[in-house]
């Protein structure tokens, strides 16, 4: 039986296995993003830290901008790799479908009545001090390197 036709899959193994894991490598880095929905916390752990915070005002399960700002830019690892060094994320949900809790709820019509939010997504960028730096309204083109670069105009990197 000649097996010469099964050394290029056997010399390709490595490769495959290289990527499956460098794959497996990169979903696992976006999974490591933590939204905090407390805000009070995460401007505690943000002074402690020195990073930014960044809210993200959005309708997570019926506005579709918030949904594809989502999907192109926080899943990925490009942001999350930023984000960990940089920033303390705090998601404030405005869902039509999924429960939250009354405080919760209330923290965040209290912020978006701060911050005065009138639409999704709105994205506000403050110092660790808690004092804002600056925001993007609505969807960002671009993709995470646009998103981060509008990060880092803002004095990060």
């Amino acid at each position: 039986m000649n097996m010469n036709h099964i050394t290029p899959l056997r010399s390709a193994f490595p490769a495959i296995a290289l990527v499956l894991l460098i794959s497996a490598a990169t979903s696992l880095r976006a999974a490591e993003l933590n939204w905090q929905t407390n805000f009070a916390e995460a401007s505690k752990q943000a002074a402690q830290e020195h990073k930014y915070i960044l809210l993200d005002f959005t309708g997570s399960d019926w506005c579709p901008w918030c949904i594809k700002m989502d999907k192109e830019v926080f899943d990925g690892s490009q942001f999350s790799d930023f984000a960990v060094k940089n920033l303390v994320l705090v998601k404030v949900d405005f869902p039509r479908k999924t429960p939250q809790s009354p405080a919760e709820k209330s923290q965040n019509e209290d912020l978006a009545k701060k911050y005065s939010i009138e639409g999704f997504p709105t994205y506000v960028l403050l110092d660790p001090n808690g004092k804002e730096v600056r925001r993007q309204v609505g969807y960002l083109q671009g993709g995470a390197t646009a998103f981060i670069g509008w990060l880092a105009l803002s004095g990060q990197g």
